[in-house]
């Protein structure tokens, strides 16, 4: 069994990357005061949780299960919950939603088309996240900028204007390395199937593992074109970063 290794004997740029995050977060917190984490239980979501229960604890999680997750997905979220000695909150999509949809367009409509697969992911995945945000001022995401030619343009903290809150990413300059250098230094729970060629994972009809070397995002919806293979939640533009008016107002006196 691995010995978990606390934060202050990681090495020294895990440490400069744990601190940096936990100075967006509590910044976050600092001046939104509620702020929730929309946990997709990926391996940075394992960091991004230890980090928040370790030292943000005031920071709310939830977690979306869209119906369509692996096993060892909900097997992962029973594991965190029991470490952490917290609930996450699950949301899940409107049943006569998803019967809709299935009526209209058949248990896997999504391989039929782009707007088929778009739609499923509406149900299953954006109207339940927009509950999750509802209300609340700013919201965490993990998303790092070696994931994509969006992603790297991210701001730590920027305006989302498409659900009109804070937008918090405060992993961003962690490389994969990084994660998975966490994870293991602290001997974190983790989805048995990173160990089987997937590097992301979300429902299970639309992920399959991939070769050694490939894109970790290629097994994401691989039948379509790579600059359509996100959800909704997150962007496939960036979007530039708004002013906090108190901040503005400040700095202009």
């Amino acid at each position: 069994m691995s010995i978990e290794t606390s934060i202050e004997q990681l090495s020294s740029r895990l440490q400069a990357l744990v601190q940096d995050t936990r100075v967006v977060l509590e910044r976050a917190v600092h001046d939104y005061q509620d702020v929730v984490y929309s946990n997709s239980l990926g391996a940075e979501a394992m960091v991004l949780t230890d980090i928040i229960c370790t030292y943000v604890p005031d920071i709310d999680m939830f977690t979306l299960d869209t119906g369509r997750l692996h096993d060892e997905t909900l097997a992962l979220l029973d594991r965190v919950e029991r470490r952490y000695q917290r609930r996450i909150q699950v949301l899940y999509p409107q049943a006569e939603a998803v019967e809709q949809y299935v009526r209209d367009h058949g248990i896997n409509g999504f391989y039929q088309g782009f707007n088929e697969r778009q739609s499923c992911c509406n149900i299953r995945k954006i109207e339940p996240f927009k509950r999750g945000i509802a209300g609340r001022k700013a919201w965490v995401t993990g998303v790092r900028r070696g994931q994509s030619a969006e992603r790297a343009q991210g701001e730590a903290i920027s305006w989302d204007q498409r659900y009109d809150l804070w937008k918090v990413s405060p992993m961003l300059e962690w490389t994969e390395e990084d994660v998975w250098a966490y994870i293991r230094a602290r001997n974190l729970p983790y989805n048995a199937l990173h160990d089987k060629g997937f590097p992301s994972i979300g429902c299970a009809p639309c992920t399959r593992a991939v070769e050694p070397g490939a894109d970790p995002r290629s097994g994401r919806w691989w039948w379509e074109n790579p600059e359509t293979r996100e959800c909704g939640l997150q962007p496939r533009r960036v979007i530039p970063l708004k002013v906090e008016p108190r901040r503005a107002a400040a700095s202009s006196a």
